[in-house]
């Protein structure tokens, strides 16, 4: 298994890293160009219209990389992260355009209350790219050796953090005039959306 630093190398590097997230196993890639994003999408055989998530160790580096996310964006998100939650907001520099999929006016971003090597590496990076470590359409792993065969192959690094909860984060539409679960997952989205009423 590799160690966080082999990790954050490979990371570097642009190759593909598996790192257990506070929800499932995750493939990882880097956020800031597009030749990774592409890796992380063909190694999932994914459709590259489907978004990927951006990922951020806190609040203040998610608004340095969307800084447009400052008022309403920046507000929902103190309310509900870090925690098990994927936020799609409005991009409207279209910042990303690799990580965005179909829609380049959106994007999804998470930070995850992370702990051990994970957060470690997302500590180093400050941010990346990542999407759950399946083939598209299959089971969320919850262990490393769940994770496919050829998602481990196409990962440079593997990092394992025991067995995870198992469900995906819950995702939350905040793009349009009134907020959408879009995937209820790790927490309930019904949940949430009562908790940022008061920031709507």
């Amino acid at each position: 298994m590799a160690t966080v630093a082999e990790a954050v190398a490979a990371l570097r590097a642009g190759l593909l890293v598996v790192l257990p997230t506070d929800t499932v196993y995750g493939l990882v890639a880097s956020a800031h160009s597009e030749k990774p994003a592409r890796k992380l999408a063909g190694a999932k055989g994914r459709d590259a219209r489907q978004p990927i998530a951006l990922v951020a160790a806190d609040l203040e580096l998610l608004v340095d990389c969307v800084p447009e996310l400052r008022g309403r964006g920046e507000a929902i998100a103190r309310v509900l992260l870090p925690g098990p939650y994927t936020l799609v907001f409005p991009n409207p520099a279209r910042r990303y355009p690799w990580l965005t999929g179909s829609r380049p006016e959106t994007i999804g971003v998470r930070v995850p209350g992370l702990a051990g090597p994970a957060r470690e590496v997302l500590d180093e990076l400050g941010s990346f790219a990542a999407t759950s470590a399946n083939l598209t359409g299959g089971p969320d792993p919850r262990t490393l050796a769940e994770v496919p065969p050829e998602i481990r192959a196409a990962a440079a690094a593997l990092v394992d953090g025991g067995e995870l909860g198992g469900a995906p984060s819950t995702v939350l539409d905040f793009t349009g005039p009134e907020p959408r679960v879009l995937r209820d997952g790790a927490a309930p989205g019904a949940d949430a959306l009562r908790a940022v009423a008061s920031v709507l």
